[in-house]
């Protein structure tokens, strides 16, 4: 037997593959049914490759039907790209502001803004639905991005890696003259930027699979993002599974686009995380 052969690294290899399949099965199933006529969904013994084929007929009916899902794909698109590109710029610069600039009482204030993350969000829906009402913000897509903007989760996880950079960055360019925001822009986030993409891609996860604040601060039909339009087709196609699973696949595809494209940044920011010095 050769040496480089391990039996047990083999083992848990086979083990990870099982329960890669095991995990994949669901999502197997939403997508074979959502090519199926209805009255094959459930028959038993499951075809997972279905014999007869709606290729086109349950998305079109999803997509341009009495309920066009793509009306709530822009809304969702609009408000997930926005919600993660100011979160991410908000993060980033409050990040860079409690690693590198020192002024009195900034540990004290980091701390406050951590304490804040204890605090659920469901504690704080009731003020903050009133506060929406009174200001204008309610039932709009901006109130919507507004809310989500601000991440204490980001501006801590972004301040580890900021901290991990050499201040001999910094203090060169300042004796050059250069503002904080110049350096922010020319130095320092271009050295974590593997950090932000992979926060930026949580946001955009987090926020496109966000049920509870579109369901509060949105009543306008036309307003309305994936996770309550795929809720609101349920109800109204309870008894067509097959329309429903092709509403939950076309949910789920930009989730599985942004993995494809994600998923070198966050390996290289977890290696980034991984070294100091």
């Amino acid at each position: 037997m050769p040496k480089s052969f391990h039996l047990p690294r083999l083992l848990l290899t086979l083990l990870m593959l099982v329960l890669g399949v095991l995990f994949l099965l669901p999502f197997i199933w939403m997508l074979s049914a959502s090519f199926k006529p209805e009255s094959d969904v459930f028959k038993y013994p499951i075809e997972w490759i279905p014999t007869q084929w709606n290729l086109i007929e349950n998305y079109k009916e999803v997509w341009l039907g009495d309920r066009p899902f793509w009306i709530y794909y822009v809304n969702s698109i609009k408000v997930t790209v926005l919600t993660t590109i100011i979160s991410s710029l908000v993060s980033a610069l409050a990040a860079y502001g409690f690693a590198k600039i020192q002024f009195k009482a900034s540990k004290g204030l980091f701390f406050v803004v951590l304490a804040t993350y204890m605090v659920p969000s469901q504690a704080i829906l009731v003020p903050q639905f009133i506060l929406y009402r009174m200001i204008g913000l309610f039932d709009s897509h901006f109130g919507l991005i507004l809310l989500c903007s601000f991440s204490v989760l980001g501006t801590f996880m972004l301040r580890q890696f900021f901290m991990g950079l050499h201040n001999e960055y910094i203090e060169s360019a300042k004796i050059d003259g250069a503002s904080h925001l110049r350096i922010f822009l020319s130095i320092a986030f271009p050295l974590v930027r593997p950090a932000v993409a992979t926060y930026a891609i949580l946001r955009f996860i987090w926020t496109w699979n966000d049920y509870q604040n579109p369901l509060i601060f949105l009543r306008s039909d036309k307003l309305f993002t994936i996770p309550l339009a795929v809720t609101k087709f349920t109800s109204m196609s309870g008894e067509y599974y097959s329309l429903i699973m092709a509403a939950a696949v076309s949910a789920i595809v930009p989730l599985l686009i942004m993995f494809v494209i994600g998923q070198k940044h966050v390996i290289e920011g977890i290696s980034v995380g991984g070294v100091k010095g």
